[in-house]
């Protein structure tokens, strides 16, 4: 099994045979719950495209230290995913979160749609922000991923379309009435550089916000039939942008990397 921990930081002139510790609750996290030792192999990240593997020296709940034989430094893939979610209620949204991440999602910003159900106030906001981003980084360390996704604010309709307007960014968004379906646009979707994917509540999107997306040139389309649920339709979107985009193919330009330490 592969086990990945992540450090806050990785020292930029890092060399293969250089130790590398993990501390704190990752430390603890490797020492005493999955019970890794002296000897076994796990990889260590930093979250922002550094993957380190190597073998265990020393094993303890406040330190495991890494002697480095490979370093694999990662590019993110173009175009970049961004998730908007709607918030659900129950654990929906929390779920997209988790897959899309591990489907390779970049960022995730969770939307107070006008139909959502669930409701932030200003102290949920901070909780609700921590959460999910604690969802992606264990999701990020479960699919092995050299980046870990920024979870941004909670954001209203309005605070979109003016964060959609500074970027340079395609909008997407699925609406189960639109008149063009999700593999018509291959063209645009290979030429950005962001794509944002909109994702609305149980009970959609509502014709006023359709609009404000339009406005700002989004693309409304359908991903297909049947109509899928608000906790499933991110993943499958993302899952079809990776196909029709060529994420989920050989890459043309593989991480570089650092040679193997010799025995």
């Amino acid at each position: 099994m592969a086990w990945l921990y992540y450090v806050d930081e990785l020292p930029g002139t890092l060399c293969v045979g250089d130790l590398v510790a993990v501390t704190g609750d990752e430390a603890r996290h490797a020492a005493v719950v999955s019970r890794i030792g002296v000897g076994e192999h796990i990889s260590v990240g930093d979250g922002r495209g550094t993957l380190v593997d190597g073998e265990v020296t020393s094993a303890s709940r406040d330190r495991v230290e890494v002697r480095a034989e490979r370093i694999t430094r990662h590019k993110e893939q173009s175009p970049r995913f961004h998730l908007v979610q709607a918030l659900a209620k129950g654990d929906r949204d929390e779920l997209a979160v988790q897959a899309v991440t591990e489907l390779g999602v970049a960022e995730v910003t969770p939307w107070q749609a006008a139909r959502s159900i669930s409701r932030w106030d200003a102290k949920k906001q901070v909780k609700g922000q921590q959460r999910w981003q604690t969802i992606v980084r264990e999701a990020a360390k479960q699919s092995i991923r050299a980046q870990v996704p920024h979870v941004n604010e909670l954001a209203t309709t309005a605070q979109l379309v003016a964060r959609f307007q500074e970027r340079d960014v395609l909008v997407v968004v699925l609406d189960p009435a639109a008149d063009t379906w999700l593999d018509e646009h291959v063209e645009e979707y290979r030429a950005a550089s962001d794509i944002a994917l909109v994702i609305g509540p149980e009970g959609g999107i509502s014709p006023e916000e359709i609009e404000r997306f339009r406005e700002v040139g989004a693309l409304t389309v359908q991903l297909g039939s049947p109509v899928l649920r608000t906790s499933t339709a991110g993943p499958a979107a993302i899952s079809a942008l990776s196909v029709l985009t060529g994420h989920w193919q050989r890459p043309a330009n593989a991480p570089t990397e650092t040679p193997r330490l010799e025995a």
